[in-house]
């Protein structure tokens, strides 16, 4: 997969799906913008791709903060020439696992803030480079849990069902742009918000584990180099798209 100079904005890169995603697509020779809250685990992700050779900045941004945003989306078209490439990937879970009527209002606000605020603030500061450079791709990650229902779980499962409309709508608009907009649906996949899942809920590992007709949780891994995929040209017809990884789990 051909990534070469490529230049790549990701948001929520210290850890998990996006810091594997800086990792990868570094790896593929693309030039890293990688922006997160946790300038610390930042740092050590841009070390990493320096030191195998590869080409990579932090930059520490909070998604709910549009200049914020506006000011990663300028800093990379500075020091790289374009935004080819954004990867939408900031997000959170809620604090505490409740039915509707007991879900906080302090989780409601922060989760759709950073999950789906966020994604559209990255993608309005992401289109207007891209519109004016006359091309470009981006990949928001949404989840399982914005295909089917999730219990327990509200402020979460709305966000993520927004990211995918928001993502179908935003691909409608710009397709005479040339600009691609597609979204990965992962499912249970090992990341530090599964692992606060089961920390709070030990006793759910096994029965997540029932859920996935291929008997394992993701690798983040394996979501990068999805989300490298369907950024490239290789999948350069494709838009509007949810490409949902999940072991099957949405089979059932």
């Amino acid at each position: 997969m051909d990534l070469q100079d490529k230049s790549v904005v990701i948001t929520g890169a210290a850890s998990g799906i996006g810091a594997a995603t800086a990792l990868h697509m570094g790896a593929l020779g693309a030039k890293i913008a990688a922006s997160d809250i946790d300038l610390e685990g930042l740092e050590d992700i841009v070390s990493h791709i320096k030191m195998a050779g590869g080409t990579a900045l932090a930059h520490r941004v909070d998604v709910t903060d549009f200049d914020q945003v506006t000011e990663l989306m300028a800093k990379a078209k500075e020091t790289y020439g374009s935004v080819d490439i954004v990867v939408c990937n900031a997000g959170i879970g809620g604090k505490e696992q409740r039915k509707t009527a007991e879900h906080t209002h302090e989780d409601w606000h922060n989760v759709i803030a950073v999950n789906q605020t966020g994604v559209f603030y990255t993608m309005k500061a992401a289109l207007k480079h891209m519109k004016r450079q006359g091309h470009g791709s981006i990949v928001n990650v949404a989840s399982l849990a914005g295909l089917k229902p999730s219990g327990y779980n509200l402020s979460y499962s709305a966000s993520k069902f927004a990211v995918v409309g928001m993502t179908k709508s935003a691909a409608l608009e710009y397709g005479k742009d040339h600009i691609r907009i597609n979204a990965v649906c992962p499912g249970y996949t090992k990341t530090p918000l599964l692992d606060k899942l089961l920390d709070f809920r030990p006793e759910m590992e096994e029965t997540l584990r029932k859920l996935i007709p291929m008997d394992r949780f993701g690798e983040v891994d394996e979501i990068a180099e999805a989300i490298a995929w369907l950024a490239s040209d290789h999948a350069k017809f494709i838009t509007g798209q949810t490409l949902v990884l999940d072991g099957g789990t949405s089979l059932l």
